[in-house]
């Protein structure tokens, strides 16, 4: 065992408790020497100093004394002014002769009364004792303060000043005949404001704060200013002393009236001692006064540009939220206002912008707007800089959104900035939410401790991909996340913008616009969330069905119930399906127009034994409608009578009609608790055709078969594991390439493929991260196997390796090199019997010198595309959101011209989506994600927004939440009549939710275009006949010349033109001539013909291409388009509505591996062997 008492020694003897108690005896043997620091501050000089200048402190208290005592000498004087008597004291006898002289002149001075006062002995006594403190103090500083030159400490304005002031009284103590001599103790009033200035720096300096300079400078402005005209008021009071004798009053009248410039002239000094006072303090003050003033006016102007502070009084009893922007844009700006201050509880809270550039002119006219000057303040500053983050009390805030910039080349560099001022806003002030934009999914994974974060690049290219799928995904959760007032456009408004005449019937004026009517008012529809018992919607469905739950309250009151959340859970469920039971505790989401706290009830009492029979649904009756009003944030509802009825539930059986037999369709009731036998679960799990279920011989020798599982590798870090369609094997890259043959195939574009199902074009300049959240959705595993569309990834720039590790696990999917300005790339990967064609926003034209130019170049390809290939569908993502008029822009088409005006009086009504009415915006066509930011700002008040948005993008998949997916309603399915039957008909077959309606429908022309359209279809035109023969010549030789030219010659002569006029020559043969409204009609028919043959210039133009590539042109299909077509959406709408031919459901599909059973061994191998069958994507009704 080790001995303790040799391995530690023992104390020294002055470290033992018996030699503290005893003294320490032995400490003189102890060889330690003792240091004392700070040497040289032991004189009695430097001790002074340290107390008197070097510490904070003292020196602080120092300068108040010596403030106060100058104040206190100013204060005397007025006393001695107001206690003084000009007629008495020395010399009275001859003053007053000489005042009551009418003879007297005001040249002849007295000066008795301006060198001698009257002063008390206690008043003289007080104002030498406050004159020898002060001496004593000034002398002391100034010695503590002397380094080496004696006469700089001499020559200081406050040192002559003190000597003026003290060193007189001093001498009256030793003769006191002249104890009233005049002293000009009123000058101690700038010792007082030096002594001010000294002490707020001091006083500053002592609490460790940095004091505003404004605040310095104002104050030095004040306190010269009144130092002025307090000494220009006691000088010319006692000057005056000797003239008129003027009281202080009087002397205060004619300073103010001086100096403003007034000069009334009531008030003048009389003796040129006064007036040459006055000469002075003029000339001092137009010099002294305009430095101060521009001293100020700078320090004003460049706090604007900076901004202030934020006061802490206010941001302790007001609240506020922090927004951090590298640079502010005007859309940016109304934007994140239009969309924060919408809610109505947000209405008291301030915006504090931190931005470190300057104001521009278009933000700063709009914060001085009355309503945003109250509400919004702008700091110049850094968000890694504490004292700026200190400015905007970023430790008090509500919450901070930081928003990156999408405008930057470097985007990764912008992503990196973000990330930086996420890490010193939480550093600073970790208790504050924060809700963080960022640019790249790869850089995600560094700001997840942030509370709420919305990635563009995954959000952009997923809604993308959905588009394709299920149309006008993008305007779906555009208006789902933008708060949107319902308001529809009124008919008689847009009757006079489109010009449609009084001609037309009643019936055709309604229903000519009745598209904009249901869109705008259904696009006022949010997802609101409440507690389940708290709820009159869904307090009643407590232990039935979700399903139950969802299509009754549609059904009653109007809402679509599409999730939920557990109490005990943090994950929403999108439509957990008919299995779920609802429980009290739960939290309900449902999309209506308002939420339930802002809705008021009606019920409408009525008798049952009359409308008994109108409240079943059978025959031609409809549901009852609705009635849902909004006005001010406040909903009112008409509640029908919704008594039990029979236990059969309602019977929707089609009306008998004479001659047909068969079985008639019914639908059937929506169960409260879910049965196993009712549920047809097969629809979902197992229920393939047969070519699904058994590969056929080309697949199995191909290698085709696909196996559903999670992809192996991930581009980045933090995307959200998916099961997918995969295949066994990856594929080599020298396969992915679609447009150059490998060794493993010899095709050089899409035609050759095969492919059975048509392409899904993606046109980008780089293939980033991002994209691959373009490609995961359109292989989810719930996407049938037989219907997945081939991908074409059509690239500015060669992809990186990492990428096509990624993408190469992937069925049907390719990539090629090219761009769409060139027409060769676009057909060599497929444009001729594409699908969808999607055109994204390039990374490189976001930093146009005009920053609405920064789409430009996109706009015109994509208007090249249009003219060229009329029947492709086209999805265009746009920076700006203002630029989507000018998609499929047609100059002179007259309803676009009522649209663009439309548009303009909605945004004067101050309208969050002036653009929602617009064409391409409605069917979904373009798309710009600057539009999503509203989701980042809804997020502070619905703090689910980015997940339910998430979920319904696939960007996400929760256990036992459903996804997103469309059905196609068609000639078989048009029974079921109305959308509430509908909602019926998918809650008690596959337990689908209905969410929307996407509805296309044929765009009326006037009488005018009619009446246009009528005429081209007649050919009749009347020519000389020897024109037939010269045009004959100039075929044939234009027929040589055209085997050599090029496509872009054709323009010029055009082949089908002059067939089509040398047939309609022929047949004017037959005709006899005609003049006046004739040759008129004749030249409307010209063209007519001209525009015609000019389209199919185009047509002539890819064709040629097309035989120029050894393409086959026979797949192209040149004239259809959707000209007289339009698109649009119907979110949540009234349970009455008709449902018309070619209407796209949106449906929450329940998840199908909710009802796998869990004994399977795992999630992969069980859905590989038992749910191998693929689900169907269309409901058949």
């Amino acid at each position: 065992m080790v001995d303790l008492d040799s391995e530690v020694p023992p104390l020294p003897p002055r470290y033992r408790f018996r030699d503290l108690l005893l003294g320490d005896q032995g400490w003189q043997s102890d060889d330690r020497v003792q240091v004392e620091f700070y040497m040289n501050e032991n004189t009695f000089k430097e001790r002074l100093k340290l107390f008197f200048i070097k510490n904070q402190r003292s020196s602080l208290r120092i300068r108040l004394f010596n403030f106060s005592l100058k104040l206190l000498s100013c204060f005397l004087y007025i006393i001695r002014v107001l206690l003084d008597d000009p007629t008495q004291g020395l010399a009275c006898k001859e003053l007053n002769r000489r005042c009551s002289n009418q003879n007297y002149t005001p040249g002849a001075i007295d000066w008795s009364p301006i060198i001698w006062v009257n002063r008390s002995l206690p008043l003289w006594g007080l104002q030498v004792s406050v004159a020898l403190i002060s001496l004593f103090e000034t002398l002391l500083l100034s010695y503590l303060s002397y380094k080496g030159n004696i006469w700089e400490q001499i020559l200081r304005i406050p040192f002559l000043l003190e000597i003026i002031n003290a060193v007189p009284f001093i001498i009256t103590i030793f003769w006191p005949a002249l104890r009233n001599l005049f002293i000009p103790v009123f000058l101690n009033c700038w010792l007082a404001k030096h002594a001010l200035e000294n002490m707020i720096n001091d006083l500053h300096r002592a609490i460790q704060r940095t004091q505003s300079a404004m605040f310095n400078q104002v104050l030095i402005l004040i306190s010269t200013l009144l130092c002025l005209i307090f000494t220009c008021i006691c000088g010319i009071q006692h000057l005056e002393r000797a003239g008129n004798r003027l009281t202080l009053f009087d002397s205060l009248y004619f300073c103010i009236v001086t100096f403003s410039t007034v000069g009334f002239g009531d008030v003048t000094p009389k003796i040129w001692p006064s007036k040459l006072l006055v000469v002075i303090m003029i000339c001092v003050a137009l010099v002294v006064l305009p430095i101060q003033f521009e001293q100020l006016a700078y320090l004003w102007m460049e706090r604007q540009k900076s901004g202030g502070n934020y006061s802490r009084h206010r941001a302790q009893t007001e609240k506020h939220v922090v927004l951090c922007v590298s640079s502010l844009k005007i859309d940016l700006l109304m934007d994140f206002l239009n969309e924060f201050y919408a809610h109505p509880r947000l209405q008291d809270y301030y915006v504090v912008i931190l931005c470190p550039t300057e104001m521009d002119a278009q933000v700063r006219r709009v914060l001085q707007i009355p309503m945003w000057s109250q509400r919004v303040i702008y700091l110049q500053g850094s968000a890694l800089k504490d004292q700026d983050l200190l400015r905007a009390k970023m430790d008090d805030a509500e919450a901070c959104f930081i928003l990156s910039s999408r405008c930057e080349v470097d985007r990764t560099a912008a992503d990196h900035q973000t990330i930086l001022r996420a890490w010193a806003v939480k550093d600073f002030a970790p208790n504050c939410p924060l809700y963080v934009q960022i640019l790249k999914p790869e850089n995600k994974f560094h700001i997840k401790f942030a509370d709420h974060v919305v990635c563009e690049e995954e959000f952009k290219y997923a809604m993308l991909a959905l588009n394709c799928i299920c149309p006008a995904t993008s305007t779906l959760i555009t208006l789902l996340v933008h708060t949107s007032r319902g308001q529809t456009a009124p008919w008689e408004a847009f009757r006079q913008l489109t010009g449609t005449k009084q001609t037309l019937n009643r019936e055709s004026q309604q229903s000519s616009e009745q598209w904009q009517k249901m869109y705008g008012r259904c696009s006022g529809n949010e997802v609101h969330h409440i507690n389940l018992e708290e709820s009159t919607f869904f307090a009643e469905y407590e232990g039935k069905s979700f399903t139950y739950a969802s299509f009754h309250a549609h059904k009653k009151f109007g809402v679509c119930l599409i999730g939920v959340r557990k109490e005990d859970n943090k994950n929403i469920l999108l439509n957990p399906g008919p299995r779920y039971i609802m429980s009290s505790t739960d939290t309900c989401f449902y999309i209506n127009i308002t939420k339930e706290e802002n809705s008021a009830f009606k019920k409408q009492e009525k008798h049952r034994k009359k409308h008994e029979s109108k409240l079943s649904y059978h025959g031609t009756s409809r549901l009852p409608v609705h009635s849902i009003i909004a006005s001010m944030g406040t909903v009112a509802i008409d509640l029908q009578d919704t008594g039990c009825r029979t236990s059969s539930g309602p019977t929707l059986a089609l009306p008998s009609e004479g001659g047909r037999e068969g079985r008639r369709p019914s639908i059937a009731p929506v169960l409260e608790v879910a049965d196993s036998s009712s549920l047809q679960t097969c629809d979902l799990l197992s229920d393939q055709s047969e070519d699904e279920t058994t590969p056929s011989d080309e697949e199995a020798s191909a290698g085709l078969e696909y196996v559903k599982g999670y992809p192996p590798y991930s581009p980045y870090i933090g995307s959200s594991p998916t099961f997918c369609h995969l295949l066994h094997e990856k594929v080599p890259f020298c396969c992915l390439r679609l447009d150059k043959g490998c060794q493993h195939n010899y095709y050089e574009d899409a035609k050759a493929y095969g492919f059975k199902n048509k392409l899904i074009i993606v046109a980008a300049e780089t293939a980033g991260n991002g994209l691959y959240n373009f490609i995961v959705p359109l292989r989810a595993y719930y996407r049938p196997k037989k219907e997945l569309n081939p991908i074409v990834l059509l690239l500015d720039n060669p992809p990186d390796m990492h990428f096509l590790d990624a993408i190469c696990w992937f069925p049907m999917v390719y990539y090629m090199v090219g761009s769409i300005d060139n027409l060769d790339d676009l057909l060599r990967c497929g444009v001729t019997f594409a699908a969808n064609m999607v055109v994204v926003d390039k990374e490189s034209t976001m930093s146009a010198e005009e920053d609405y130019m920064a789409d430009a170049k996109t706009i015109v390809n994509v208007q090249t595309l249009f003219r060229l290939f009329s029947s492709l569908s086209i999805i265009t993502e746009l920076t700006h959101p203002a630029n989507m008029r000018f998609m499929q822009f047609r100059a002179k088409d007259c309803y676009s011209l009522a649209l663009s005006k439309l548009e303009k009086k909605e945004r004067e009504k101050g309208s969050n989506l002036a653009f929602m009415f617009r064409l391409p915006f409605a069917a979904g066509r373009v798309f710009s994600i600057s539009m999503l930011d509203t989701l980042l700002y809804q997020s502070f008040v619905k703090g689910y927004m980015i997940s339910i948005t998430r979920l319904l993008l696939g960007l996400d998949t929760t256990p036992g939440s459903g996804f997103l997916c469309s059905v196609k309603i068609t000639e078989e399915d048009l029974w079921i009549r109305t959308y509430a039957r509908l909602y019926q008909k998918l809650c008690s077959s596959t337990g689908d939710i209905p969410i929307g309606v996407y509805r296309t429908e044929s765009q009326k022309l006037t009488t005018s275009e009619s009446r246009e359209m009528a005429s081209q279809s007649q050919i009749s035109i009347s020519v000389e006949e020897w024109e037939d023969t010269k045009d004959t010549k100039e075929q044939i030789s234009y027929r040589n010349n055209h085997r050599n030219s090029t496509s872009s010659d054709q323009s010029d002569h055009p082949l089908l033109r002059r067939k089509s006029m040398q047939w309609a020559r022929r047949l004017s043969r037959r005709v006899p001539r005609h003049t006046g409204k004739t040759a008129e009609k004749i030249n409307q028919q010209r063209m007519n013909l001209y525009r015609r043959s000019e389209r199919q210039e185009l047509a002539e133009l890819v064709k040629n291409r097309m035989k120029h590539l050894g393409l086959s042109p026979a797949g192209y299909d040149e004239m259809n388009d959707h000209e007289n077509t339009l698109s649009y959406i119907l979110i949540n709408p009234s349970p009455d509505t008709r449902l018309e031919l070619n209407d796209i459901v949106y449906l929450i599909r329940p998840d199908p591996l909710a009802y796998v059973p869990n004994t399977a061994p795992s999630r992969k191998d069980s859905f590989c062997n038992t749910v191998g069958q693929d689900t169907r994507e269309e409901t058949q009704l």
